[in-house]
C-alpha cells in the first residue's frame, strides 16, 4: 500500500503506527506539500458487514469530535476522505513519541516533567468539555510527545458529543480497561470527572513506570478499579497527592478541571501543592516513615461504595470485534502521600466509620467484557471468554466430566443425584451437570452447574463478608445495573424468609443478543438470596431460555429444597 495516492493528493509513504481498529502512515500532501499523519481503518476489514456500519460511523464521529475542539493541544484533523469503501482520517503529523512509549523507553517520567505534561492534557480536555466533546480514552498511548516540546492529546475515535446520537451498543464499555473509572466500569454514564480519573491514572504511570490497576485479566483489572486503591506511589514526588485526587473512586469528590490545573502547576515547579490536602481526606501528612492508614477515630471520609456489576448472562462467548484504536506515535526509598486527619462528627457527635469496601458479586459478569471494545481490548478478551465457555475459567476447569444434555431433566426423582460441593455444600440437580469454578476472588466464592455450557445454568455465590445490611437490599443494588440490559423487566423483588433467615427472591426476564452470546433471544432467571447463622450471604442463581421456563422453574424450586451448606 506504500505509494497509494488517495484523494488524487495525499501519498502514503511509511506506516508508523497500529492499534487495534486502525493503521497509521506518515504520508505526504502533493496539493499543499507538507508532511501529514493519515488514519486508515483496518478494522473494517476484518469484523462483520453488520459491525462495519458502527465502525465507520465511530470514524467519522472522531473526526467530528476533533473539529469541533480548537486547541494547540489538541491534535489537527485535516480531513475525512473515502477509499475503499472506507473512511480515511489526515491529520496533523507529529513528530515524536507517545507518552506509552516515553515510559517505556525511559521505565518513567521524572514528576515535574509528568506534571507539565498533565498540564497540557489537562488543557485538552478543558477545551473538549468546553465544546461538549468526552475523550472516554485518555491513555499514555493517545498522549503525544513532540520533538518540540509540544504536548497534545488525539485518538478522540470513541468520543461521545453532545447531542449526538450514540453509535455504540446498548450498555456497552468503552476505552481502555487500565484508565476506565469506576463509574464506568459500573455502567454509568461517563463526565468530565471519568476524563480526569484516566488523567491520573496516565500521570500514575508516568511517574511509576506502570499502570496502577492492570492485573492478569480485564475481568481482576475492573475489579481492581472498582474495589482497589492505587499501588504505592513510589518516585511520585509532588505529584502524589494530585494523582491521589484525581483517583478518587467517588467522581463527585475529584478536583475539576481548574483545581487540577493550579494543583499541577504547583507540582510542575517542584512544590507540593498545599490545596491538594483537602482532596484527600481519608489520609495523613508525615514523613517517609508514616504508613499508609487511617488512625483510629479520625473519621475518615466513607469509602465510596461501588457495588457488583451484575448481567444475567449464559456463559456466552463475548463479542468478538476488534476495539478502538490505540494510536501508536509518529516516530514510531519509598514515598507515601498523608494529609492532616479530618474530623466528620455527626449530629450525634460520632465520627461515622468507614463502611466496608464492596466486591463484585456478579450475577454472571458478561456483558461488560463484551462491551469492552477500546484499545483493541475485544481481541484480547476473547480467547480469555472462550476458555471459561468451553467449561472453565482462568486457572480453574471443570471438577467432573459428562455428555451435556440437550434438555434439563425434569423429574428429580428419576434422574437426579446430589453433589458434594467442595466448597461446603449440598445441592441436589439432574445427573450429568458439570461444576466449573467461575470465580474466586475477593473473598467471593462463584461455582456453576450446567448440561449444556451455559445454556441452562445454576450459580452458587458464597460470600463470608457481605457488603449489604440485607439480602433485598443487594438485589435492589444489582438490578440497578441490569436496567442497561435490552427488555429487561422485573418479574418480583421482594424480601422473604428461607431456611428460617431473612432472604430475598428476585425474578426477572431480558432479552439476550447475538453479539454477546451463542444463546440470543428472550432469558429468564430467579435468584434466591440469604443470610445464614454464621452471617454467609448465599446466592442461588438459576438461567435459562424463557421458553424453558416451565422445566427450570420446577427444577429451582428442587434445588432450593435441596439445599444445604455446612453453615446452616
Amino acid at each position: 500500500m506504500q505509494g497509494l495516492l488517495l484523494a488524487g493528493r495525499y501519498r502514503l509513504a511509511e506506516s508508523i503506527g497500529s492499534g487495534g481498529m486502525g493503521r497509521v502512515w506518515r504520508a505526504h500532501d502533493e496539493v499543499l506539500h507538507r508532511a501529514v499523519a493519515i488514519k486508515e481503518l483496518t478494522a473494517a476489514l476484518y469484523v462483520s458487514e453488520s459491525d462495519q456500519p458502527r465502525l465507520l460511523a465511530r470514524t467519522r464521529a472522531e473526526a467530528r469530535a476533533a473539529a469541533r475542539i480548537n486547541h494547540s493541544a489538541v491534535v489537527t484533523v485535516h480531513d475525512v476522505l473515502e477509499h475503499d469503501g472506507r473512511p480515511w482520517i489526515v491529520m496533523e503529523l507529529v513528530e515524536g513519541n507517545s507518552l506509552a512509549d516515553e515510559v517505556k523507553e525511559q521505565g518513567r517520567i521524572e514528576p515535574a516533567e509528568a506534571a507539565r505534561i498533565g498540564m497540557w492534557v489537562l488543557r485538552a480536555l478543558r477545551a473538549a468539555h468546553a465544546a461538549g466533546v468526552l475523550h472516554r480514552d485518555v491513555k499514555p498511548g493517545n498522549v503525544l510527545l513532540g520533538q518540540d516540546g509540544r504536548v497534545l492529546l488525539t485518538d478522540f475515535g470513541i468520543a461521545q458529543i453532545e447531542g449526538d446520537s450514540t453509535i455504540t451498543r446498548t450498555g456497552e464499555v468503552v476505552g481502555s480497561v487500565d484508565y476506565l473509572a469506576p463509574e464506568r466500569v459500573r455502567g454509568a454514564d461517563p463526565g468530565p470527572s471519568s476524563d480526569l480519573w484516566a488523567l491520573g491514572a496516565t500521570l500514575y504511570t508516568a511517574v511509576e513506570g506502570r499502570s496502577p490497576f492492570r492485573r492478569t485479566s480485564p475481568l481482576s483489572t475492573m475489579q481492581a478499579v472498582v474495589e482497589e486503591e492505587a499501588g504505592e506511589l513510589r518516585y511520585a514526588g509532588p505529584l502524589a497527592p494530585v494523582i491521589a485526587a484525581l483517583l478518587n473512586k467517588d467522581p463527585d469528590l475529584r478536583p475539576n478541571a481548574d483545581q487540577t490545573e493550579h494543583m499541577l502547576a504547583e507540582a510542575a515547579e517542584g512544590r507540593r501543592p498545599r490545596s491538594a490536602e483537602e482532596w484527600l481526606p481519608t489520609q495523613r501528612v508525615g514523613s517517609r516513615a508514616e504508613s499508609f492508614t487511617d488512625t483510629p477515630g479520625t473519621g475518615a471520609t466513607p469509602y465510596p461504595g461501588t457495588g457488583p456489576t451484575p448481567y444475567p448472562g449464559t456463559g456466552a462467548t463475548p463479542y468478538t470485534g476488534t476495539g478502538a484504536p490505540s494510536y501508536a506515535s509518529a516516530t514510531g526509598g519509598t514515598y507515601q502521600q498523608h494529609t492532616p486527619p479530618v474530623s466528620l462528627v455527626g449530629p450525634g457527635g460520632a465520627a461515622p466509620a468507614p463502611p466496608k469496601r464492596r466486591r463484585f458479586r456478579s450475577v454472571v459478569l458478561v456483558v461488560v467484557l463484551a462491551a469492552l471494545v477500546g484499545g483493541g481490548t475485544a481481541l484480547g478478551l476473547q480467547k480469555w471468554n472462550q476458555d471459561r465457555d468451553q467449561g472453565g475459567t482462568p486457572g480453574a476447569s471443570a471438577s467432573q466430566s459428562s455428555t451435556p444434555s440437550s434438555a434439563p431433566s425434569t423429574d428429580p426423582a428419576a434422574n437426579w443425584r446430589t453433589y458434594h460441593d467442595p466448597w461446603g455444600f449440598d445441592i441436589s440437580l439432574p445427573k450429568g451437570w458439570v461444576r466449573t469454578v467461575y470465580s474466586d476472588s475477593g473473598g467471593i466464592k462463584q461455582v456453576d452447574y450446567t448440561p449444556d455450557k451455559g445454556e441452562h445454568f445454576v450459580r452458587i455465590a458464597i460470600d463470608p463478608s457481605p457488603d449489604f445490611p440485607t439480602a433485598n437490599a443487594h438485589q435492589l443494588d444489582l438490578e440497578v445495573q441490569l436496567q442497561r440490559l435490552v427488555d429487561y423487566r422485573r418479574v418480583t423483588l421482594e424480601a422473604n424468609t428461607y431456611r428460617d433467615r431473612p432472604g430475598s427472591l428476585w425474578d426477572y426476564t431480558w432479552t439476550a443478543q447475538a453479539k454477546d452470546t451463542p444463546f440470543p433471544g428472550p432469558r429468564r432467571a430467579i435468584e434466591e438470596t440469604y443470610t445464614s447463622r454464621d452471617g454467609i450471604e448465599y446466592a442461588i442463581y438459576m438461567s435459562a431460555p424463557a421458553a424453558d421456563w416451565a422445566t427450570t422453574s420446577k427444577q429451582f424450586k428442587s434445588v432450593l429444597q435441596s439445599w444445604s451448606p455446612d453453615s446452616g
